[in-house]
């Protein structure tokens, strides 16, 4: 697995290898020694998956303190449009934000550290993207950033979107902890 720095410190763009013979694909998505010795504190502690509409935006996700992870997030069916937003107060990239295609023809995976808001827009129908993350869900913690107040300009004007995610507090309302 090829691993890549971004203009956001800390997050990174795994390159899986990707194994393709009359059979089919096989891509291995994880290897914990590898993250280790590339520096990633990551151990997963719960997985789940999303299948999206087209232009259904989802976003821009977090946890709060003492329940804030890590995670990883790939596409493996579709593409979307994915976003990861900077909340760390003390960084200079601060309200900066990364935007990447990830789908089921490159294979990319993100890796985000703590202090990183997501979300993505589903760029076609069936779009299935799958979730890491280093600590177990907590309804308590989870919170957003209002999706159209981060700077980014998404090629949708109207995504389709949960009335939760519409009614998040924009960037600059909120105070980050990180």
């Amino acid at each position: 697995m090829e691993i890549i720095p971004t203009e956001l410190a800390g997050v990174k763009i795994l390159r899986p290898r990707i194994f393709t013979d009359v059979r089919g694909t096989f891509v291995k998505t994880f290897h914990g020694p590898l993250f280790r010795d590339a520096g990633l504190d990551f151990v997963p502690q719960e997985e789940f998956f999303s299948i999206s509409h087209r232009n259904v935006l989802r976003g821009m996700h977090f946890q709060l303190p003492p329940a804030d992870h890590a995670k990883v997030v790939y596409c493996i069916a579709g593409r979307v449009l994915d976003v990861v937003l900077d909340l760390r107060h003390k960084s200079p990239t601060f309200g900066g934000h990364l935007v990447r295609e990830l789908s089921e023809k490159n294979r990319e995976i993100l890796y985000l550290p703590t202090g990183f808001a997501h979300g993505f827009l589903a760029l076609e129908d069936n779009t299935t993207m799958i979730y890491q993350t280093s600590t177990v869900h907590s309804p308590a913690h989870d919170v957003g950033i209002r999706w159209d107040s981060i700077g980014f300009n998404w090629p949708v004007p109207n995504p389709i979107m949960s009335d939760r995610d519409q009614k998040f507090p924009a960037l600059a309302d909120f105070k980050s902890p990180f």
